[in-house]
């Protein structure tokens, strides 16, 4: 694991931090088109299972698209300020735990906030904090610990975004 390197995130963190730049870090053997060399299928697989699940309705839309948005965008303020420093939109979204967490963790009903604009929030923090956790933190992907951290402000979301009920006051 120390010479092949686990996933292409470990590998972009690792030799970031070594002061090699981006464009020479991607000519290594394992990136492919758009992250890891082979795991461009199972990106594929996860994006397809994803848009099942939602043109079934088992999962809404709120959670996926407010994720996957708010990492393009902030990737893409990163990416564009220095793209030799930081990987592009795309690379985050398609390497690491992207598209999983996208359809398949933070649309975990029992843990999620229950409103729909809730949801848009929840899913725009996860968001904000896998990105600066990969970038700026110890761990190449900051999914597990954004997610975790978010489920912690579910009961302040919800308490926040739920409906007023008529006839009482606030």
């Amino acid at each position: 694991d120390a010479i092949t390197s686990a996933t292409p995130l470990d590998y972009l963190k690792t030799h970031l931090k070594l002061n090699q730049s981006l464009s020479e870090i991607s000519q290594a053997p394992i990136f492919g088109v758009y992250g890891a060399k082979g795991g461009e299928v199972v990106t594929g697989a996860y994006l397809l299972g994803g848009l099942y699940l939602m043109q079934q309705r088992i999962i809404s839309w709120h959670l996926p698209t407010a994720f996957l948005g708010t990492l393009s965008v902030i990737s893409l303020i990163f990416y564009v300020a220095n793209p030799e420093q930081f990987a592009s939109p795309l690379f985050h979204l398609t390497s690491g735990a992207s598209l999983l967490c996208a359809f398949f963790i933070i649309t975990d009903p029992v843990s999620g906030p229950t409103t729909p604009r809730g949801k848009l929030y929840f899913a725009a923090g996860v968001g904000v904090l896998t990105y600066l956790i990969r970038v700026y933190g110890g761990y190449p992907d900051g999914v597990a610990f954004a997610v975790l951290i978010m489920n912690m402000c579910v009961p302040l979301i919800d308490a926040h975004t739920q409906p007023r009920v008529f006839g009482h006051e606030k």
